[in-house]
């Protein structure tokens, strides 16, 4: 079974440069689209949003390289001033505020995702939850050690990970049991 970015690899991409970028310019608006989908949680300056999701299914649809730098452009676009980060927010203060080392975990977690999506995780769940819990991980680092520097390591780990722990665990594993009948999808379709 061939994995979703070899297949769209073979049968979109093809040398087509044009349609890589593309799919790079896609993949940003869709962490961009799920920036906007957030909910605020009291006591901590980081929303609930589907941000990490999105940068791992980006990941793994369009593989490591394009996938990071779809993250890599979305994290230019916010930068420029577009309303690209959650809750319509943009602008370079945002990548140094409370919530800058999730965004900058980005480009690393969806190269993650990707990787193992390349390397076929995705054709079973068990495989799938695990390669998606590590580039989650990623995140929740990133988050994690930027939020330690401005408020210390155990108040980071109460306002910056644990709020979110439960929600991104469900979301994950809807993922990763879709995952798989996407793929083969994915490989009847293209």
């Amino acid at each position: 079974m061939s994995t979703i970015p070899a297949t769209l690899e073979h049968s979109v991409v093809r040398g087509r440069a044009l349609t890589g970028v593309a799919l790079v310019i896609g993949g940003s608006a869709i962490i961009a689209i799920a920036a906007q989908i957030a909910i605020p949680i009291p006591l901590t300056p980081v929303p609930l949003t589907m941000q990490p999701l999105a940068v791992l299914i980006v990941g793994i649809v369009l593989g490591s390289r394009r996938g990071a730098a779809a993250a890599v452009l979305y994290l230019l676009e916010g930068l420029s001033g577009l309303p690209v980060f959650a809750q319509g927010h943009g602008g370079p203060l945002w990548l140094v505020g409370p919530t800058a080392g999730y965004l900058y975990s980005y480009p690393f977690a969806a190269f993650i995702a990707g990787w193992f999506s390349e390397r076929g995780w995705g054709s079973n769940v068990a495989r799938a939850l695990c390669g998606m819990l590590i580039a989650l991980a990623v995140i929740y680092f990133g988050g994690w050690s930027w939020l330690a520097l401005l408020v210390g390591a155990r108040r980071a780990l109460a306002i910056g990970i644990m709020p979110f722990i439960v929600a991104d665990l469900v979301k994950i594993a809807i993922a990763a049991a879709l995952l798989p009948y996407a793929q083969r999808l994915v490989a009847r379709v293209l």
